[in-house]
């Protein structure tokens, strides 16, 4: 079988059903990747240096010698490896059931022709994608220049805005969830228990992706792009920022829910993790808290006065988010006000 190219457009439409293959290092793919795709590195990362070394000072034809040796005594474990995960995926490896595949390295060069050579050797169809990761990276960065049809979903710290957006997804609604992109709530709490996030241009490849997915339903339902309102910065990442100003001009609709309720809601959320992470949250924020709520807050939570340092903490996170609304511009013109009694999955039949 002919090992076929495909451009980035074609890529996305095949690879909802077909196994993709990073044959990229280890420490490129763990940096970012294309999202769901499976790391087949052809080259450890120290491999890799040795080869990129040889083609910088010697020669390709050095290069590729040396490349040779590395691939050569791993060429039955790829192949096995590939078996394995079509067998995790429930997919054939038989040749009349036609097993395909997509490979791709960092430009769609000498990395993933090698692969694409081998796996097409042993039996399976295989595509390439023409500039490889590259390609896909340079299609990332085009999708935040787009228009999109969004609807924010705003509401004070507390306010239960995640729930809701957990709540929009089981009802197949057209929803980007930005919090669970980037692994973190959103506050100076917002990773405690959570896994380590994403480098920020994994957020970036992950986010574009969600976006066509989401303006593909939007548009098949004929509704809104659902957003909670956050910061541009979550975490260690940020959200692109011509999206972000995209995010700011949309239309507001903003959960108005009692202190009181919301600060039991969030007693619920963090009332109960790790003592010294929570602490130490605390004091990263200790100077836009303010050196006397920061300190009353540590004592507070020390002496199992959890609601007591909850309470001072909400006023802050309230203050913030005040000052980053009034910051939009013609914000009456653009924002609902929701009143709510608490914090509940009911407040979502209030959005429509």
């Amino acid at each position: 079988m002919a090992i076929e190219k495909i451009d980035i457009e074609t890529f996305l439409t095949r690879s909802e059903n077909t196994l993709v293959f990073d044959v990229r290092s280890p420490g490129e793919y763990t940096h970012a990747h294309i999202p769901n795709a499976i790391s087949l590195p052809l080259f450890t990362d120290e491999e890799r240096k040795v080869v990129g070394t040889l083609y910088k000072q010697k020669s390709r034809q050095q290069a590729i010698k040396a490349g040779l040796d590395f691939f050569g005594v791993k060429m039955k474990a790829m192949v096995e490896e590939v078996e394995a995960s079509f067998h995790k995926n429930n997919l054939s490896v038989l040749p009349e059931d036609n097993p395909t595949l997509i490979v791709h390295c960092w430009r769609g060069g000498m990395r993933s022709a090698g692969v694409a050579w081998l796996l097409d050797l042993y039996g399976f169809k295989v595509y390439t994608i023409a500039g490889g990761y590259k390609a896909y990276r340079k299609w990332t960065l085009a999708q935040f220049e787009k228009k999109y049809p969004l609807k924010i979903l705003g509401g004070f710290t507390g306010s239960g805005k995640t729930l809701l957006i957990g709540e929009l997804i089981k009802q197949q609604k057209s929803v980007i969830d930005l919090e669970n992109i980037a692994g973190h709530r959103g506050s100076a709490f917002g990773n405690i228990g959570l896994a380590k996030q994403p480098s920020q241009e994994q957020f970036e490849n992950t986010l574009a992706l969600s976006l066509v997915k989401s303006l593909q339903k939007a548009k098949e339902i004929n509704e809104p792009i659902w957003v909670e309102d956050e910061s541009q910065r979550i975490g260690d990442v940020n959200i692109p920022m011509i999206f972000w100003k995209q995010m700011r001009e949309a239309d507001l609709n903003f959960l108005d829910i009692p202190f009181e309720e919301r600060l039991m809601h969030i007693l619920k959320m963090y009332g109960n993790l790790d003592k010294m992470r929570m602490i130490n949250a605390i004091i990263r924020i200790k100077k836009r808290l303010g050196g006397l709520d920061a300190k009353d807050a540590v004592n507070a939570f020390m002496e199992d006065r959890i609601e007591d340092c909850f309470r001072i903490l909400l006023r802050y996170y309230d203050k913030w988010y005040t000052k980053g609304m009034e910051a939009r511009e013609n914000l009456n013109e653009k924002r609902t006000i929701i009143s709510c009694d608490e914090v509940s999955l009911e407040n979502i039949q209030k959005l429509f």
